[in-house]
């Protein structure tokens, strides 16, 4: 999928359910397929691929990277590692959203329910029918293919404009609601889109929009059957007069990285203001003191793009500059996770620290290393009544805030994480997901609930959601999409076995890394 600017489109996947309500399901013995998940977990993901000379033929890849197929009897495989003739179907979108899917060769509809699947029907009928429920992570950018241009809220006008060249800043991430098999669009500010254009904060009829698929991009389908697409010169995100959807009518899903402000030990903004230098020397936060962080998938080192798409870079003297075009070696650097603040190390193995001017410059052997600058980064304190020196240890540390993420949609490795029913406690395996407000507090974050009641962690280890005071949370980018969370214990949050959320998890594995 092409994409306009610093991003790429995300892939489709998703859970596909059947008349019974019950999920596609691709099993590791024997390569078998059954519709009888009652949730949408790991064996319920599939991936959607087009054919590259046919647009209009789709592939279904399961978890096991395997692809479904049907022969000429109807019946179902799900064995193929690269797709075949037989593994080549058609979506028959219907009018309610849902999806019929046909075999290209041999004109069949497939459906049925638990083991009793087949692709041997003539006609569409109820057991043909699938509903989509997309399974990558609700929160992205959201690109219009016609105009290459990207949706944010426009909070002034009331409304959601496709004018935007790069999604930059909290205003520009989206966020997917899925309930009863449709999707609203919800916006930073907590308001939902209407078919009307206008921002509402109650999600209803007209907020509701089916999703469509078309060459692989998406369309949103209202309850008037008309397509949201961009209207006028700031492009109003609106619904418009067409019925079937044109390329006006189109979207991409783009992966929202983290986008940060950096607050200096000088209690200045790190900015771009002053040209290609990276400098503490600010007193606002703009465009220009925001920097989007991307963590290498390999190396797991970070880079920090600017708003003109630059990145940091290591340059002669230790100097920090926005003068890299692509991701180089120079542009990679180590973070260090230190509680409220974190601490920089650039590719020449020196940790990043601010000069007395402001200048970043990658030339501390240690954090808290006393180097001469700023008064020698020495304090006089009183230590029984005796004047001793202190190391501040300051210049190396940074307070980050994380901007673009006020409401918070956690996906582990078992599914999204959402109050329990019947407790005070959190499931990190369901389905469907809860959304919850992130507060910033000074390096940490607090949790809220829709409640207004907060997260925290028992004297036992479980993540609890009925606190009447804000307890404080670390998050910890380890991974590229992947967010560690540590709680004021010291623990890693993590989904148990049985499902429920814990803070108990002294290292971070694959139970204690989160889609965010």
């Amino acid at each position: 999928m092409p994409t306009n600017g610093i991003n790429k489109a995300l892939k489709l996947q998703f859970g596909l359910i059947n008349y019974e309500n019950r999920y596609l399901t691709a099993e590791a013995f024997g390569f078998k397929v059954n519709a009888s998940g009652t949730s949408m977990k790991k064996k319920q993901i599939w991936t959607l691929e087009q054919d590259e000379q046919d647009g209009q033929v789709v592939f279904l890849r399961s978890h096991l990277g395997r692809y479904l197929a049907s022969d000429k009897d109807g019946k179902i495989t799900c064995g193929a590692e690269s797709p075949d003739t037989e593994c080549r179907f058609l979506i028959v979108p219907r009018s309610d959203g849902r999806w019929a899917l046909q075999s290209e060769s041999y004109l069949r509809y497939f459906g049925g329910s638990a083991d009793y699947l087949s692709c041997f029907a003539q006609v569409i009928g109820e057991q043909e029918l699938w509903a989509v429920h997309l399974a990558l992570h609700p929160q992205a950018s959201l690109l219009s293919v016609a105009r290459k241009r990207y949706a944010h809220l426009s909070a002034s006008d009331g409304e959601i404009s496709v004018d935007s060249n790069i999604p930059w800043g909290v205003d520009s991430l989206v966020t997917l609601v899925y309930q009863d098999g449709k999707y609203s669009l919800k916006t930073c500010d907590g308001r939902f889109l209407s078919n009307d254009g206008k921002l509402v904060k109650e999600n209803t009829n007209a907020t509701s929009f089916t999703l469509e698929l078309k060459s692989g991009k998406l369309a949103f389908k209202d309850c008037d059957g008309k397509y949201l697409t961009p209207v006028g010169p700031t492009g109003t995100l609106r619904s418009g007069r067409c019925s079937k959807p044109g390329k006006d009518e189109l979207f991409d899903l783009e992966e929202s990285h983290p986008q940060v402000v950096f607050q200096a030990a000088n209690n200045r903004f790190v900015s771009v203001k002053q040209g290609v230098s990276i400098s503490a020397n600010q007193d606002a936060e703009t465009d220009m003191e925001t920097f989007q962080m991307e963590i290498d998938k390999r190396g797991k080192k970070a880079t920090f793009r600017t708003n003109g798409g630059s990145y940091w870079t290591l340059v002669t003297h230790g100097e920090i500059q926005s003068t890299a075009s692509e991701v180089e070696i120079n542009t990679m650097f180590d973070i260090e996770w230190r509680g409220q603040r974190v601490a920089l190390k650039a590719s020449n193995g020196k940790y990043v620290c601010t000069k007395k001017n402001g200048q970043l410059s990658a030339v501390s052997d240690a954090v808290g290393k006393c180097s001469g600058r700023r008064g020698a980064g020495l304090k006089l304190d009183c230590c029984n009544s005796t004047l001793c020196l202190v190391f501040k240890g300051e210049d190396e540390l940074f307070l980050m805030k994380l901007i673009n993420r006020p409401m918070l949609i956690l996906r582990g490795q078992n599914g999204f994480v959402c109050h329990h029913k019947n407790s005070n406690t959190l499931n990190a395996n369901r389905s469907v997901y809860d959304i919850f407000s992130l507060i910033f507090n000074d390096g940490a974050y607090n949790v809220q609930c829709v409640t207004g009641k907060f997260w925290y962690v028992s004297s036992c280890g479980l993540v609890c959601s009925d606190g009447d005071k804000a307890e404080d949370f670390f998050l910890e980018f380890l991974e590229h999409g992947r967010v560690a969370i540590k709680g004021s214990n010291g623990k890693y949050l993590r989904g148990d076995q049985g499902g429920t959320l814990m803070g108990d998890r002294t290292s971070v594995d694959a139970s204690s890394l989160w889609e965010y």
